[in-house]
């Protein structure tokens, strides 16, 4: 009789149909170990089989990338010798069920996909998403998983010594049952020490190094594509437990290891763990790879070979080393008091052969797991979307009052309770740290330094995903480009819900498209990035939320401020006031915070126009022209003015004439504007011009006071005590 029941089928989360397809590669029916091998490395999270006919839209290529898609981090040249290798990845799911630990291994997961390329991890960011603090139902679980969240990145990142030098936090109420954890991380590597996740060489070794392995993690991979219901804190053994001071000494021992010239491949096993590292090694190399589960360290006894394959322990590697210099890897790995133990070899015949004592327990073509798992181009219909066109009737009855509600609202609000938990200055490559508009770490090795910006918006995207998500690429250029680097490539997240709904699977069909115009358009090809689907709970999916990391190259010098720094100085809106209408202004801060509405569409863009913005504003600030250079995004211009005041030194202004009412005014987000301060005016002005973009003088900075004449008026502690205390008071409310 057989033991694959429809039952046993469905809760490895194979559709019938998928089955069959595993009955027809294999010719017979798999056994247990073999249809969970099938069942992790055909997930959403592995296969990506919803999204990857629409991925191939997005540009991967230009003259600086020498690594795009398809390895474990993409790579670009930034000069002498060196690249950088970056990429962003999730940990949504594990999150939710063990904020700690889906936080803290999501780190170590990225920093290996780094490492494992050769590269040094230089910088983590991450850009995270809860449900509202204050809300009466669900409130005390937000607070609960973002303090788990926050801790779990901080002890990873700080233990393992890498600096988090900044990202983002925002709150809505889609993610209260599901909250995004989205950690990118960056290392630098000589050009010439590039590592795939290969294996070459037939009859070569295959050896596993790092950690023991465990039952944490089992079927991680297929529990991160599958959406939430009331039984999902059941799952806590499918979340993974990290280590971060072992996985330091896994990076040095594997920095070290590459350099004795012995290692002919390198993979992480991070999501679906051995199973995964061996068969698309395997696969990548047109090779087979065969091992014996029982030279696999184990800290656990009586595991079985099931386990063995799924386990997501994490802080453990896969290498396929040069046949007759094993011991050369063992003698690394044993200075360095890791594990490391031959597992296998390297055949001829393209398949993962799974002995356990010799006993075959699986035997599977490796590009039936990697590359023929079933690809759909799932129906979509409209994106999904639940709001009006039209605005409501609203009017403003005190606009400073509304300023210092937003300021203190969850999505403006300082970060810094957050941020002061990470150690942002570890390795001193930090010239700009959390808070600014782009983090800034220096490559001492060329002399150069990259700037880095992740950005989202859900409610823009949510409204229209494709205009959102241009939105998105183009926000996070301009943050790059305040600071004075020109954008040279990204990476991306994908968080979206159940893609079995037309409508869910058209908000990521057209955020891609949206992306990749966008992408095309500022010449910032995508290397590499992370799918994460089904994140809903109870049939609730959270706003459709792609997260765009934006790398952009600049000499080393030091950074411009966001903030004012002297008074007396020329204040300019670079791009000018902007323009909108109430149409363009319902998911804007002021109508999510204010209003609790969200109507019409996101802000217009004009594309070619921002790129010019870019364009001038790092020519001014290479020239030395702004003392200070501040984008405007969420909350408009009266937040953007607030906060450039924060060191102390307002501003008073004037807002050329407008027909603009106050609301849209001081509160709309149109893009393509930056806040400067200068000193050379009459410079700033000739210089824009020549970039087409207008440079308006609308007022001078002051000490200790914000205003916007014949609008508000307010004292700059005012603004900045709410605003400094107003996350810490929702956490301890």
């Amino acid at each position: 009789m057989s033991t694959i029941t429809p039952e046993v089928v469905a809760a490895h989360s194979l559709t019938p149909d998928e089955y069959q397809k595993i009955l027809s590669l294999l010719g017979r029916e798999p056994s247990l170990t073999e249809l969970g091998i099938f069942s992790v490395m055909w997930s959403e999270h592995c296969s990506y089989k919803s999204s990857k006919v629409h991925l191939k839209k997005l540009p991967t290529r230009s003259q600086l990338v020498l690594l795009g898609p398809g390895e474990n981090a993409g790579i670009i040249d930034i000069g002498k010798g060196y690249g950088i290798a970056f990429k962003i990845e999730s940990h949504n799911h594990p999150s939710f069920i063990e904020p700690f630990q889906g936080a803290a291994t999501g780190v170590g997961g990225i920093l290996r996909d780094i490492f494992t390329m050769g590269a040094r991890p230089i910088a983590v960011l991450d850009s995270i998403r809860f449900g509202p603090l204050d809300d009466p139902q669900t409130g005390a679980r937000n607070r609960r998983i973002l303090e788990g969240v926050v801790s779990g990145i901080a002890h990873y990142g700080n233990c393992f010594g890498v600096p988090t030098v900044g990202g983002e936090c925002v709150f809505h109420k889609s993610y209260d049952g599901n909250p995004l954890v989205n950690v990118f991380a960056l290392g630098v590597i000589p050009k010439d020490k590039i590592f795939f996740g290969r294996a070459e060489g037939i009859g070569n070794p295959v050896i596993y190094v790092g950690a023991k392995t465990g039952r944490d993690g089992i079927h991680g991979a297929t529990m991160a594509s599958d959406e939430f219901t009331e039984e999902s804190k059941q799952k806590r053994p499918n979340v993974q437990m990290g280590d971060p001071f072992l996985e330091k000494l896994l990076l040095e021992a594997c920095l070290e290891a590459m350099y004795t010239g012995a290692v002919v491949g390198i993979q992480d096993m991070g999501a679906a763990g051995l199973t995964c590292s061996t068969c698309e090694m395997g696969s990548r190399a047109g090779t087979g790879v065969e091992i014996d589960l029982k030279y696999v360290p184990q800290r656990e006894t009586g595991m079985s070979p099931y386990e063995i394959m799924l386990s997501e322990s994490q802080e453990r590697m896969l290498l396929v080393a040069e046949k007759g210099r094993e011991q050369e890897i063992f003698d690394v790995f044993n200075k360095w008091g890791l594990d490391s133990a031959t597992i296998g070899f390297v055949t001829d015949d393209g398949m993962l052969r799974v002995r356990d004592h010799g006993v075959l327990v699986a035997e599977i073509n490796n590009r039936d797991l990697a590359d023929e798992a079933p690809i759909y181009n799932r129906p979509h219909t409209k994106p999904h979307r639940n709001v009006p066109m039209e605005a409501p009737a609203f009017a403003s009855a005190d606009l400073k009052a509304d300023l210092i509600q937003l300021l203190t609202s969850g999505d403006l609000c300082s970060k810094k309770w957050i941020y002061e938990q990470y150690d942002s200055m570890v390795r001193t490559n930090t010239l700009s740290g959390p808070g600014g508009d782009a983090a800034i770490v220096r490559v001492k090795e060329t002399g150069t330094s990259v700037a880095i910006s992740l950005d989202g918006n859900g409610r823009y995207c949510y409204l229209d995903p494709r205009e959102g998500a241009k939105l998105v690429v183009a926000e996070a250029c301009r943050n790059v480009s305040t600071v004075g680097a020109l954008p040279v490539a990204a990476t991306n997240n994908l968080n979206f819900g159940n893609p079995q709904r037309p409508e869910i699977m058209a908000q990521l069909v057209e955020a891609i498209e949206g992306m990749a115009d966008a992408c095309l358009h500022f010449e910032t090809p995508i290397t590499g990035g992370n799918v994460s689907l089904y994140n809903e709970t109870l049939g609730e999916g959270i706003l459709p939320t792609p997260v765009m990391g934006i790398v952009g190259l600049m000499p080393t010098q030091a950074p411009v401020p966001s903030r004012f720094q002297n008074e007396d100085r020329t204040v300019m809106l670079l791009g000018g006031i902007g323009n909108t209408d109430e149409v363009h202004f319902g998911g804007t801060q002021y109508a999510h915070v204010l209003l609790k509405q969200m109507w019409g569409l996101p802000p217009a863009l004009d594309m070619a126009f921002e790129k010019n913005v870019h364009a001038a504003i790092r020519e001014l600030v290479g020239a030395g022209l702004v003392e200070s250079a501040h984008d405007l995004s969420d909350g408009g211009f009266a937040v953007a003015l607030a906060e450039a005041s924060f060191d102390g030194i307002g501003a008073t202004v004037t807002l050329p004439g407008s027909s603009l009412r106050p609301e849209l005014l001081l509160f709309h987000e149109g893009p393509s504007r930056i806040l400067v301060s200068t000193n050379s005016p009459e410079e700033v002005s000739k210089l824009a011009d020549k970039h087409g973009v207008p440079a308006v003088i609308i007022g001078t900075t002051v000490k200790g006071q914000v205003v916007i004449e014949g609008y508000l008026r307010a004292a700059v502690e005012e603004l900045h005590q709410p605003w400094a205390t107003a996350l810490e008071s929702a956490l301890h409310a």
